[in-house]
């Protein structure tokens, strides 16, 4: 698994694995029952600043967490301005990114293994019907890694897109980031492969 992890002693490195993904859910929870009014965005924007704030020397990522998403922000933006409108493109934008920001900021401030723990201790509960707690606890870990992954990869692709003068394009955007992804999980299916996991 790629490892995000910037090591530190701050409150958010600190914090229970569990707890911050307890709270990563809660959140995006509570985001999706939100009216989609501009202060209910600006609110969560303000929030994430503020867990970065208090993540030290992660603060520093922060910039590059919303830059390598800027992509994202485009494509999505646009999709939902063409069909929804302005305030509706900017509310939900700002919700989606900011989320995906906030997932990085866990994958910055926990270490692979306290992560996969913390899940595999509250996935305990399956095993009574049969289903193994570690191997959803690695597959959600994966998720949750994969997200400032794949944030990277549609950054790297619009820059590329850019160096050789294409034109933005949904289609010549998506096609290379699903081929990027599939890639992407073919090599770490064959990393797991070679650990015996799978």
């Amino acid at each position: 698994m790629i490892s995000q992890y910037v090591p530190g002693d701050s409150p958010m490195h600190r914090l229970p694995a569990g707890l911050k993904l307890l709270a990563l859910l809660s959140i995006a929870l509570i985001v999706s029952l939100l009216p989609a009014v501009w202060w209910a965005s600006a609110g969560l924007l303000v929030v994430t600043v503020a867990l970065y704030a208090l993540a030290g020397p992660v603060l520093r990522r922060l910039p590059a967490q919303f830059w390598m998403a800027k992509w994202i922000i485009v494509f999505f933006g646009l999709l939902i301005l063409i069909f929804q409108g302005p305030m509706p493109a900017l509310v939900q934008t700002t919700r989606f990114v900011t989320l995906i920001v906030l997932a990085g900021l866990i994958t910055l401030t926990t270490t692979t293994t306290a992560m996969l723990d913390a899940l595999t201790r509250a996935m305990g509960p399956l095993r009574f019907v049969g289903i193994s707690p570690e191997r959803v606890a690695l597959t959600l870990s994966l998720a949750i890694n994969a997200v400032p992954v794949v944030s990277g990869l549609s950054h790297s692709i619009r820059e590329a897109q850019i160096a050789r003068g294409t034109p933005p394009s949904i289609r010549a955007y998506v096609l290379p980031l699903l081929v990027m992804t599939l890639k992407y999980s073919d090599d770490l299916a064959d990393a797991l492969t070679a650990r015996g996991v799978g």
